[in-house]
């Protein structure tokens, strides 16, 4: 492989010079770049990233903040990343994990002042987040993938968490479910400010009171027995359940098993729907589970294309998206019994 001594003993110029035709660093004349640049094409001499960054002023990098906690990503989050890091491929741009939460913020001022990053895109938002004013102070661009509480003169995509909920609903009320619980993220996210725990809350509770229905809501942690424990919860607080809705993927799990364990058949004893879901993760169940599929590929690439849209043009022209999921029927929704012969 051709080194820079390489390319400057054939160009019969000093390092330094072949430094400064790659990175723009001090003037040099045309002739001796063009110099420099055949010795670079004959040797077939290829610099590295830093260098074309300097050449640029561009690292080509782009941040994605996001927190991981040991249980890593699962099949859902894991889509958001791969249409982020593909849009950014296809663009020639390299997307680089940062496991950045809210609680990080001296370590996100740190990678951020280095200036290795041309923008950042920011997930697992909570409404009052702080690590938005630690990248606005030190100047990087940032989309989020998520929303603040008011997102005025922010760019973001999110998920349309009003349409979603309704449309579930309306899935289960239209097969003839009145009773039906909503099993949300845990009582720590729901405290913390955590958006999509938040809003599909708020979003459960006007589409049943819509239909003049109670809403139940149940928080659980992000576990399997997080889900069991919120079943358990949900027949404490309305023993008549006929359908759960969840957006807990890990807790969803639970929810079937402690259903099989009460001798209940889904969906014949009760409906389980599955909000912000992949398909992989819905036909992991049995039966199949009824979700409201996750639009997160298409929300990371378009994350991905406004943050390089503000880059090359440096407008500060503001995004801001929701994409609904989409209701997928399988296995696990139907209509309810009238009566439940079954022991609770």
């Amino acid at each position: 492989m051709a080194t820079m001594q390489d390319v400057a003993r054939l160009a019969r110029v000093s390092v330094s010079t072949v430094s400064y035709a790659l990175t723009g660093a001090r003037p040099i004349s045309q002739a001796t770049r063009q110099k420099v640049l055949a010795a670079m094409a004959e040797l077939d001499y290829q610099p590295n990233a830093m260098a074309r960054g300097l050449a640029s002023r561009r690292s080509h990098i782009i941040g994605l903040l996001l927190p991981v906690d040991e249980r890593g990503l699962g099949a859902t989050e894991t889509a958001f990343v791969t249409g982020a890091a593909a849009a950014a491929s296809t663009a020639g741009y390299h997307l680089v994990l940062s496991p950045v939460g809210v609680n990080d913020l001296d370590e996100l001022r740190r990678l951020a002042s280095q200036r290795m990053l041309d923008g950042a895109l920011l997930m697992e938002v909570q409404l009052a987040d702080p690590r938005v004013a630690v990248l606005q102070e030190v100047g990087v661009p940032l989309v989020l993938i998520g929303r603040t509480e008011n997102p005025t003169g922010l760019s973001y995509v999110d998920i349309d968490f009003d349409h979603t909920v309704r449309d579930a609903v309306d899935h289960l009320v239209g097969l003839g479910h009145r009773r039906i619980v909503y099993v949300n993220h845990s009582a720590a996210a729901l405290a913390h400010g955590y958006g999509p725990a938040l809003r599909t809350r708020d979003a459960f509770t006007a589409a049943m009171a819509g239909y003049g229905l109670e809403p139940v809501m149940i928080p659980a942690e992000d576990s399997a027995a997080g889900g069991r424990t919120a079943l358990g919860a949900a027949f404490a607080r309305a023993p008549d359940l006929t359908a759960v809705l969840a957006m807990n993927e890990s807790a969803v799990f639970g929810i079937l098993g402690a259903l099989a364990g009460r001798g209940l058949s889904v969906p014949d004893d009760v409906s389980v729907v599955s909000m912000v879901t992949s398909p992989q993760v819905a036909e992991l169940a049995t039966p199949a589970l009824t979700a409201m599929t996750s639009p997160g590929s298409a929300l990371g690439r378009i994350a991905v294309e406004a943050l390089l849209r503000h880059l090359d043009t440096g407008s500060g022209e503001i995004h801001q998206q929701l994409l609904p999921c989409t209701l997928e029927v399988r296995g696990s929704s139907g209509p309810p019994r009238t009566k439940k012969a079954a022991k609770r």
